[in-house]
This record gives structure tokens, sequence and C-alpha cells, in this order.
């Protein structure tokens, strides 16, 4: 189910609770809702950082990647967030045509290729971080931003997308199995 349009009653009355479909995507909500601070954070150091630099000509080394960081870590929850409450980006010109059971067979083909997408993304993340966070003899060595300050934010950014991915890969597992047990005359995305 896509979000609600202007003229949607459930948008009017102010129902903007997001149609999530089990327990494990009513998880990742919560959690995302937490995460969703990090943007907060990221421009309350921002604001200080500015205030450092020209009300006080005290530049700091640490902020713009604290930042980048924290908005890459928000960024990369966003998936399973959006995957969780069902409001990512879609055509639905053939799927609203199609009766209840195409749109059945529909939901099957795009929970599986979500599936299948996100195990090979998933793979891709593994060997982009395990390279961030062992050396070539294979002992654990994060890599680091190479700047003064030096943190070793870019393995940590690694882990983070590797955690989404696999994250989204349950999600669209759990969703994959839902929708081979479901009607083709129920409605296209059940609340649990």
């Amino acid at each position: 189910m896509s979000s609600p349009l202007p003229d949607d009653p459930a948008a009017i009355e102010g129902d903007s609770a997001p149609p999530v479909r089990g327990a494990f995507d009513r998880g990742v909500v919560m959690a995302a809702s937490g995460a969703a601070w990090l943007v907060f954070i990221a421009m309350a150091i921002s604001v200080y950082e500015v205030i450092m630099r020209y009300a006080f000509n005290s530049p700091t080394s640490w902020v713009h990647e604290s930042v980048v960081m924290l908005v890459a870590v928000g960024f990369a929850l966003g998936g399973p967030a959006a995957l969780a409450s069902d409001r990512h980006i879609r055509v639905k010109v053939l799927y609203d045509a199609a009766g209840p059971r195409c749109r059945l067979w529909l939901d099957r083909f795009n929970d599986l290729v979500t599936f299948g997408f996100c195990l090979a993304m998933s793979y891709a993340a593994f060997t982009m971080f395990w390279s961030a966070s062992h050396n070539p003899l294979g002992e654990w060595q994060l890599e680091r931003s190479g700047t003064s300050w030096n943190p070793p934010f870019p393995a940590l950014v690694k882990g983070m997308i590797l955690l989404a991915l696999a994250i989204m890969c349950v999600q669209s597992c759990l969703h994959l199995i839902r929708s081979l047990r479901r009607r083709p005359d129920t409605t296209s995305h059940e609340i649990d």
C-alpha cells in the first residue's frame, strides 16, 4: 500500500501511522524512529561548528567527518524503515489495473525480486565491510579516514550498510513468506 493521497480520508483525519506488516517490521520502525535523531544530532554539531569557526575563530577537526558519518548511518537505516512501513517508491499503473489474483502474483514477484536484490547487495556489503575491517593478512584492523583526526568512520559506515541490508533481507524474506501464504481475495498488504 502506498502512502495516502491528499484526498484519502485517513490522511485528512491525521492517521499517519505507517502500515507495518508484522512484529519484525514494527521493531524496525521503532528503531528507525530513534535513528532519525541522528540527523538532528548532525545538525546540532554543524551549528556548533559554525559558531566555533565564525564567532570564536576556533574551527574543529571532527565535525565534518562526524556529520557525514551520522547522515550516512541515518540514510542506510532509511532502507529498512521504508521497507517496513511500505513507503518506498513504486509505479502502480499496472498494479491498480490488475485484479486480485494478478495483484497477488505481482506482490509475490515483487517480494521475490526484493529478496534476491537484498541478498546480492548484502553479499556486496559484506565484502566491502570485510576489506574495510581487515588488513591484507586477515587481521582485524578498521579502515580510517586518513585525516588529522583519523576516526574509523569509513569502516563503521560500511558495517552499518551491511547491517541495514541484512535487516532488509530478513524483512523481504518475511514479506515473501507472507505473500506466499496469502489468498487472492484478501487485501494486498495485510496488517498483523
